[in-house]
């Protein structure tokens, strides 16, 4: 008699939360399945209102980065505008000196800084769009994964280099072995940082190259081979066609940094500001400029303070257009496969 009745609290059936059967020993087990059920419920409302407040915590972050950017975009706009207050716009586009500091016949023509900075990217794009390219064909085409896995983070320890050690390095490395093929080269000139910033830029030409050339399917390359295309063959005419969407926006992207490069143009081009065609003096780039003028070469509320907007200006105006013409480029000629 007593065995049944342990039996019959042993295995008494008693109907849980939504019609679900559980075994109880007594009291405490229902107890603690009740517990259980209430903990259950709990976790799944602290979990709901964590995914109610993680889509305003990050609308809010997108929010202060607009924020942010508008905020630059309205500065310089607002102390551009001071400037010009000053200055006319006829003189700053027209002007061929820039001769900020003359205490008396000072001249503020932009042309000789866009001179220099162009000078420097059109050098850089000369080394690194055909070294890249190369390159990406190289690790697209050629590389075994092995080796691929030994050149690629090489690639990206050059592109993490401060520019201020390739600036020491264009003006006591690159500098001297370039005077002596070039004896009237001088010390701070326009060909050796151009050469430095191309070799900068490119790793972000050829890992955004290669990463467009992997991305054209199998098929296009076996159907060239199969026309009976060489490997060199398959990879010029059809593989590069193919991925000319990806391989003109880093090589856009990548003239946009040589354009806004600072350090490199600031210790190895020199502060000599010249419309001139010439690589192998002196130059001033737009940004050498902003550093020379924000190291304390100008007093606050000068007109020389107020220009350095206004080449900011003229810089993010060109970085902007490089910018578009990359995004033109990418929709213009994508692929999709």
């Amino acid at each position: 008699m007593a065995e049944r009745e342990a039996d019959s609290l042993l295995f008494q059936p008693c109907l849980g939360w939504k019609g679900v059967f559980v075994l109880a020993l007594g009291n405490t087990e229902k107890y603690s399945v009740q517990q259980m059920i209430m903990d259950k419920k709990s976790k799944k409302s602290n979990r709901l209102n964590v995914e109610k407040i993680i889509p305003g915590l990050l609308l809010l972050t997108a929010i202060i980065s607009v924020l942010t950017t508008l905020g630059i975009v309205f500065t310089l706009i607002f102390e551009t505008f001071t400037f010009f207050d000053r200055v006319s716009l006829k003189e700053f586009f027209t002007a061929q000196k820039w001769y900020p500091f003359s205490e008396t016949s000072a001249s503020y023509g932009i042309m000789p800084l866009i001179s220099g900075t162009l000078k420097v990217t059109g050098i850089a794009a000369l080394v690194a769009v055909p070294i890249g390219l190369a390159t990406a064909i190289y690790l697209s085409e050629y590389a075994s994964e092995k080796t691929r896995r030994i050149i690629k983070p090489i690639l990206e320890v050059l592109a993490g280099i401060p520019t201020i050690v390739y600036g020491f390095f264009a003006l006591t490395f690159v500098t001297p072995i370039l005077r002596s093929f070039i004896p009237s080269l001088e010390i701070f000139n326009a060909l050796s940082p151009g050469i430095v910033v191309g070799i900068m830029i490119t790793p972000m030409i050829a890992s955004l190259s290669e990463d467009a050339m992997s991305s054209v399917p199998n098929s296009i390359k076996e159907g060239a081979f199969a026309l009976g295309a060489t490997k060199l063959e398959t990879a010029i005419k059809v593989i590069l066609p193919a991925a000319i969407s990806g391989i003109m926006a880093s090589i856009v992207l990548a003239l946009s940094r040589a354009i806004g490069e600072t350090m490199i143009v600031s210790v190895a081009g020199g502060s000599t500001p010249n419309l001139s065609t010439d690589v192998t003096s002196s130059i001033q780039t737009m940004t050498a400029y902003i550093v020379q003028v924000s190291t304390g070469d100008a007093g606050y509320g000068t007109t020389i303070y107020y220009s350095i907007y206004a080449v900011g200006m003229m810089l993010f105006l060109f970085t902007l257009a490089m910018n578009l013409f990359a995004q033109f480029i990418s929709r213009k000629f994508r692929e999709e496969y």
